[in-house]
């Protein structure tokens, strides 16, 4: 296969971005009549808004294993920043007569035509990389374990990243030496270097590093994770001195808190009038009919910074005073026949949209368990409190991952805590979005251990 130089033209792709972008938010006003009074004025603030707002959003840092969720959620926050200050331009320069309209037509066809460009240009470079093996990187790895076994498996199948595996170092064998992996480095003109944190002592490390600063050399640290489940770490200076920070939280940002609060009023709102309202009455008849006691059930539960608050449900089981203490199992006596119905769609956690609407629970989120079981598993699973950094959600990313329901082993809620920690770290709306789609679809199905 015949492939081209890495990186000849790779430095003009940002600037061509630019350019095109530019061309767009300024093109785009002739389409409408905006009634501007200073043309000239307008493209300048439009101009220095759309970049200024870029830059802050890193707009334009998709990288070569950037996925497409991260592109919607950028081109989301980059247009609705620049909607604010659009729309800003009006009283700030006192534009009485300006077309409020037609400026939101303009930002609709701005969003629809960048958005077009970002995916195109996106798609275009990974064909290029995949079918014609340009815009390529070559890489090694230093280490031999699962996880750079899946990294150079990764390399070898997503032919898109533009990565070519060219050799591994086992650091274990006998005769091996740094110096040797330097020279194969220089000799085959590598771009990129991974290597395998858990296996080089920190002399090792360092010399490694001094290495790659001194080559020009590009260096990827692979974590041993096998007890950290995850980690986004936050680089910052205090005065000169580095520190690491072990998370960084998205919904600790006020404009996320906003934007996440704003979809959960809506989304629950619309559950209650659209579907609530007249489920609940049929409901309530086949559970007193099949059974006596509360149409619904509360049950205590730890919620956001440990604060215990009511989880309300559609109740399944026939009173018992165990309810609170163990979990539903398999063929468990307790569960009645409509119990069995609403538990396997999932009807019965519809009253927590109550829970959301009124502040302790959100859509989407880490599940909350019974207090009991919180403060067991607290004691016997690493990390299980970074859960209560975020509001409990009705479904969460583990839920839509396979674990769900009853926990049989520890496997099962080290994974449960293995995924809320991801979504903590990596939440977006768009995330919250597929996870709340892919929900519904679970529900239409049924699930394994929905019982």
């Amino acid at each position: 296969m015949k492939t081209f130089k890495q990186g000849r033209y790779s430095g003009f792709i940002k600037p061509i971005s630019y350019l095109f972008d530019l061309i767009v938010i300024i093109g785009a006003v002739f389409l409408f009549e905006i009634n501007l009074s200073d043309l000239s004025l307008f493209f300048i603030y439009i101009s220095l808004s759309w970049f200024i707002v870029a830059f802050y959003n890193e707009f334009y840092e998709v990288q070569r294993n950037t996925r497409i969720v991260q592109i919607v959620t950028l081109l989301l926050k980059q247009t609705i920043l620049f909607a604010v200050g659009l729309y800003a331009f009006i009283g700030f320069f006192k534009q009485p007569h300006l077309s409020r309209l037609n400026l939101g037509n303009y930002l609709i066809v701005v969003f629809v035509t960048v958005s077009f460009l970002k995916f195109l240009t996106f798609f275009l470079l990974n064909k290029y990389r995949s079918a014609l093996g340009g815009n390529f990187r070559s890489v090694v790895v230093i280490g031999k374990n699962d996880k750079t076994r899946q990294l150079i498996q990764t390399f070898n199948s997503r032919l898109d990243f533009g990565y070519k595996f060219k050799k591994q170092f086992s650091v274990k064998e006998d005769n091996f030496s740094l110096n040797e992996c330097f020279n194969f480095i220089i000799e085959n003109d590598i771009d990129e270097i991974f290597f395998s944190v858990a296996e080089l002592s920190n002399k090792q490390i360092n010399y490694l590093i001094d290495f790659a600063d001194n080559n020009l050399r590009e260096l990827r640290f692979i974590p041993d994770n096998k007890e950290i489940f995850s980690k986004k770490l936050k680089y910052e200076y205090y005065d000169y001195i580095p520190v690491l920070s072990l998370r960084t939280i998205p919904l600790q940002e006020r404009i996320n808190k906003i934007a996440k609060r704003l979809f959960d009023i809506l989304f629950s709102l619309f559950i209650i009038v659209c579907l609530l309202s007249w489920l609940t009455p049929i409901l309530a008849l086949l559970i007193r009919l099949e059974s006596k006691g509360p149409i619904f059930f509360k049950q205590s539960r730890n919620g956001f910074n440990y604060k215990e608050f009511d989880c309300f449900k559609f109740r399944s089981m026939m009173p018992n005073a165990n309810a609170h203490l163990h979990q539903a199992t398999k063929g468990d006596s307790r569960i009645t026949k409509v119990g069995a119905f609403i538990r396997k769609t999932s009807i019965d956690e519809l009253p927590q949209f109550f829970n959301v609407l009124f502040g302790d629970m959100s859509v989407v989120g880490p599940r909350p368990h019974m207090v009991s079981h919180t403060n067991m598993y607290a004691r016997k699973v690493d990390k299980f409190m970074v859960r209560h950094f975020v509001k409990p959600g009705i479904t969460g990313l583990a839920q839509v991952s396979g674990f769900r329901g009853e926990i049989e082993t520890d496997k099962d809620i080290i994974n449960r805590v293995k995924y809320d920690i991801f979504y903590i770290e990596n939440w977006s709306l768009l995330l919250d979005i597929k996870i709340v789609v892919q929900t519904f679809l679970n529900a239409i199905k049924g699930e394994k251990k929905a019982y």
